[in-house]
């Protein structure tokens, strides 16, 4: 199935390619609308997925696919949340580089006893205004007191995961497609559109 992905970074497209096996994944560049931006001010990862999705289909009529992610720490009710990517900036100007970001969780979390987060990623697929589909994984784990592993991105070096004493960033390639928030999501997004395609 060609799908339009609600995101202006090619390199979403990368990430995403082999988790969703047999999809053509497209931007909203590839059909004329490089600009395409929709401002998330969702309170959760459903409303802002929902809202990029729906407004791409708005724009294209095709089916249209798009991603909302972050981490979650319980002791921060939630936080950073849907503001993952955003984390420490200031009336939205620069952000933070993701090791920056790091330190401003781990220095807000002080002392803290409770160190329960967890990476959650919700996908929404839109066929038409009143035909959608939505998955939402996560993956638990507890904030560490520093950094450890050179591997992954963002918040991947803080995240540890007991199961496997390691911290995200100390994962195999194929450990965090299979573990991951995202690599879940996509896992079961694959189910439904092999089951579109078999029954559309």
């Amino acid at each position: 199935m060609e799908l339009f992905v609600a995101t202006g970074n090619a390199h979403k497209l990368v990430e995403l390619g082999p988790a969703l096996p047999g999809q053509l994944l497209r931007t909203p560049a590839d059909a004329g609308f490089p600009a395409f931006d929709v401002v998330e001010d969702g309170s959760t990862y459903l409303e802002n997925a929902v809202k990029k999705a729906m407004a791409l289909h708005a724009l294209l009529g095709k089916p249209s696919l798009a991603d909302d992610s972050g981490l979650s720490v319980r002791a921060l009710g939630g936080g950073p949340g849907v503001l993952s990517a955003r984390y420490g900036s200031v009336d939205g100007r620069r952000k933070l580089e993701a090791t920056e970001r790091n330190a401003l969780l781990l220095a807000n979390m002080g002392g803290q006893a409770d160190r329960a987060c967890a990476f959650v990623c919700c996908l929404v697929l839109v066929l038409a205004p009143d035909r959608l589909f939505v998955v939402q994984e996560s993956c638990p784990g507890e904030l560490l007191r520093a950094p450890r592993g050179a591997g992954g991105f963002g918040y991947d070096p803080i995240v540890f995961l007991p199961e496997l004493g390691k911290s995200v960033a100390e994962l195999s390639i194929e450990e965090k497609n299979r573990l991951s928030h995202r690599g879940r999501a996509c896992a079961r997004m694959s189910k439904i559109l092999a089951d579109l395609e078999l029954r559309p």
